[in-house]
């Protein structure tokens, strides 16, 4: 038996990770710290907890911790511990998008240059993170256009050059046309261009301008007039302020009483190359430090194209640990600044009025999808919490029912339920939908305390026509409550159509509300087929062989693989039986024993 207060007292002053965990042994919170005792011990002793962390330590069973040598080994086993666990009172990324980059394979002898959304350690330089691809793209184009570098995936031709060639677009290096010395000076000049070092690229180009005039070549001249302006062009179009660093990640917060944005700018040679947005609900009452710290270690952890320099309002508790990882994973300096004054104050300002406009945005779209649900609806009241249910079975075998829940127009995939019927044997969806509801509902009604459910919804949206309408409305007319119910149609194309109520009237709603409704739709219909995909398949691969003492999965699947069936190994003998990689002559016995 785990005793939490005898547990505290034997915590040791020294740096390292703890991990708390619930009553079923799942992960709920990873933290590290400088002084295990001090900072474990703190969580159960103060009194003046927010909401959030008096709920994550009420759900605390037992924990568990290990002891390393500094702050900056904790945080890298720290910042590895929540990326395999993703713990629920951790701060998590849960966008798993890559970013575009341009690379050039600079130990090739005529690099070529591409886009790509993987970095790999190949001795290639990376540009980037383009978090608009369009922007990756034209750059790209912009490359293309103006240098004659090839274009082709599998280079060396042994016979004749490619139509780039002939229309002036490449040099033809895979016919040697060009040496590697002359190929190299286009691709430092790309390199420089996109380093953000355009001066340098203007001066040379100048220079060489003038050169061809001064040799009456007036087309290479003209030529070379033409790629100095497209570069200026370039550079101004992505130019946004006199910031003079020439590798910064700028960082912004803003908070809603629903969730946080955190908005992220990339700014490389004074210009910015792209920004991205992330949201993160249920954080309000943690601190924005707080917060920037864990999204900092979320989103550097794979990230292989680090800047020079993280820019962020406040200074961090743990800014020495974080500087030590990231340059010791980046092999250089990397620096993490909370400017106090002049332009580079502004950036941040300016990432944190983003991050506002863009939380205020999002939230403007889901009032309004609110709004126009209570007025078409005819409801009494904003419908935040509304839930929905679909019942999955095949010839009424495996039957299961999950249930989503959105909450303020968001869809809330850890309130997700999945439900084995119990009462209805055969395919009846109305009355395993009855069924289900009522069970949901009785649950909340007699567990006031109990957070499974939540509060009871302000809306049920029924996967289907009239039938399940009447079947969810047969369920709450049992403990007599007034919930709203429509159903939420499909068309022949099992594409989400209307919305209609039990006297199969349906109501028209604009074309945002009708794409959020079909996702809840959609949502639903996945978790229930996906439960009922895993019963199928668990009860497939299910034999007389769970049953056997000392045969786990790795010998079942050795047996099956040997012998193909129960029935082959039922007839083998002894001596077929302990062939089998794991099998012993006791253990083959003891297989023909249970089996017959």
């Amino acid at each position: 038996m785990f005793n939490i207060e005898e547990q505290l007292k034997m915590l040791p002053n020294k740096p390292g990770v703890y991990i708390m965990h619930d009553a079923d042994d799942k992960i709920i919170y990873v933290g590290k710290a400088i002084n295990l005792k001090n900072r474990v011990r703190s969580y159960f002793r103060k009194t003046d907890k927010t909401e959030r962390i008096k709920k994550m330590v009420s759900l605390i069973d037992h924990f568990e911790y290990i002891v390393v040598d500094n702050e900056a080994e904790a945080l890298i086993l720290e910042c590895n511990l929540i990326k395999k666990n993703r713990p629920k009172f951790n701060v998590l990324l849960k966008d798993d998008k890559t970013y575009p980059y341009i690379k050039i394979d600079v130990k090739s002898d005529y690099p070529n240059v591409v886009i790509t959304r993987k970095i790999i350690n190949d001795g290639s330089k990376y540009f980037g993170p383009y978090a608009n691809p369009g922007a990756a793209k034209e750059m790209l184009d912009f490359i293309k256009e103006k240098y004659k570098i090839r274009q082709c995936r599998n280079f060396r031709s042994e016979t004749r050059a490619c139509l780039n060639y002939h229309i002036n677009r490449c040099l033809g290096p895979c016919m040697g046309y060009v040496s590697k010395e002359e190929y190299r000076k286009q691709i430092n000049e790309i390199i420089d261009i996109l380093d953000g070092k355009i001066d340098k690229v203007l001066k040379e180009l100048e220079k060489q301008m003038l050169e061809s005039a001064n040799k009456m070549d007036f087309e290479k001249a003209a030529y070379i007039r033409e790629k100095m302006l497209a570069i200026q062009r370039v550079n101004e179009k992505q130019k946004v302020s006199n910031i003079t660093e020439n590798n910064i990640d700028v960082i912004g917060i803003a908070k809603s009483e629903i969730e946080v944005c955190v908005e992220i700018f990339f700014v490389r040679g004074s210009k910015m190359i792209g920004r991205e947005h992330y949201f993160f609900p249920d954080l309000k009452e943690m601190d924005d430090k707080e917060i920037i710290s864990g999204f900092i270690k979320q989103y550097y952890m794979d990230n292989e194209n680090l800047p020079n320099k993280i820019m962020v309002r406040e200074e961090l508790e743990d800014k020495n640990a974080i500087e030590q990882w990231l340059s010791q994973k980046a092999g250089r300096k990397v620096e993490l600044k909370a400017p106090k004054k002049g332009e580079k104050l502004r950036f941040v300002e300016m990432a944190d009025n983003n991050a506002k406009i863009t939380l205020e945005n999002k939230e403007r779209d889901r009032s309004e999808i609110l709004v126009e649900l209570k007025e078409v609806l005819g409801l009494d009241k904003l419908p935040r919490k509304i839930e929905t249910y679909d019942i999955s079975n095949i010839s009424g075998e495996y039957i299961v029912a999950g249930m989503c829940v959105m909450i303020d127009g968001v869809i809330k995939r850890n309130m997700s339920r999945r439900f084995k019927i119990k009462t209805v044997f055969g395919q009846d969806d109305p009355r395993c939908t009855e069924e289900v509801v009522t069970r949901r509902l009785k649950h909340s009604i007699d567990n006031t305390n109990s957070s499974g459910f939540g509060r009871l919804p302000d809306v049920i949206f029924a996967d289907g026509g009239i039938t399940q309408i009447r079947a969810i409305k047969t369920a709450i007319a049992k403990y007599e409550l007034n919930i709203p119910v429509f159903g939420m149609v499909k068309n022949d194309k099992h594409q989400t159509r209307a919305l209609i109520d039990e006297n199969r009237k349906e109501f028209e709603i604009s074309e945002n509300l009708m794409n959020v409704i079909t996702k809840f739709q959609d949502e639903v219909h996945d978790t229930a087929i996906s439960y009922h995909r895993k019963l199928r398949d668990e009860a497939i691969t299910k034999s007389d062989l769970d049953n056997i003492k000392g045969i786990g999965k790795v010998k079942k699947l050795a047996l099956l693989k040997q012998f193909g069936s129960v029935e082959k190994i039922r007839s083998a003998s002894v001596e077929e039986l302990s062939k089998v990689n794991g099998i012993n002559t006791d253990l083959a016995k003891k297989i023909l024993e249970e089996l017959n």
